[in-house]
C-alpha cells in the first residue's frame, strides 16, 4: 500500500513539473531556430524526460537498460534512482559492505553529469 502511495506522490509530482514548464513554455516569445538546434533541444528533451522518469520509475525500457549498463561499466558500481516521498530531487543510492548508500556530494554531481552525457548521446544515436 506504501508503494502505490510513493508511486502516485511520484506522478504527482511529475505532473506538477509538466504543468510548470508547459506554463513556462506558453510565456515565452517564440524564436525560429536552426535545425540543428530544433534536434539538440528536442533531444534534450527526449533525454531530461528519460532521466527524470523512466530511470527513476525502475522500468524495463531496452534503452533505459543500455543507460544504466553503460554507466554501471564506466563508474563500476550499480546505482539505483528514485524519488524520495519528501523531497523533490532525485536521491542517487549504490549498494555497498553496510548496505544501500546514498551518493552525495561530488560524486553526486559527477554521477548526474555522466547519466546526462550518456542518455544524451543515446538519444542522439537513435534518433533520426
Amino acid at each position: 500500500m506504501l508503494q502505490t502511495y510513493g508511486k502516485q506522490l511520484t506522478s504527482a509530482k511529475r505532473l506538477a513539473r509538466f504543468r510548470r514548464a508547459l506554463k513556462l513554455s506558453r510565456s515565452q516569445d517564440e524564436v525560429t531556430i536552426s535545425r540543428e538546434a530544433k534536434r539538440r533541444e528536442l533531444v534534450e528533451r527526449i533525454a531530461r524526460e528519460i532521466i527524470e522518469n523512466l530511470i527513476v520509475s525502475n522500468t524495463e525500457n531496452p534503452v533505459v537498460g543500455s543507460i544504466l549498463q553503460q554507466l554501471e561499466h564506466e563508474t563500476g558500481k550499480q546505482y539505483v534512482f528514485e524519488y524520495p516521498l519528501d523531497g523533490m530531487d532525485v536521491q542517487i543510492l549504490h549498494d555497498a559492505q553496510g548496505g544501500p548508500n546514498e551518493v552525495t556530494g561530488p560524486e553526486r554531481q559527477e554521477v548526474m553529469q555522466r547519466l546526462w552525457k550518456i542518455t544524451l548521446a543515446r538519444v542522439d544515436a537513435t534518433m533520426l
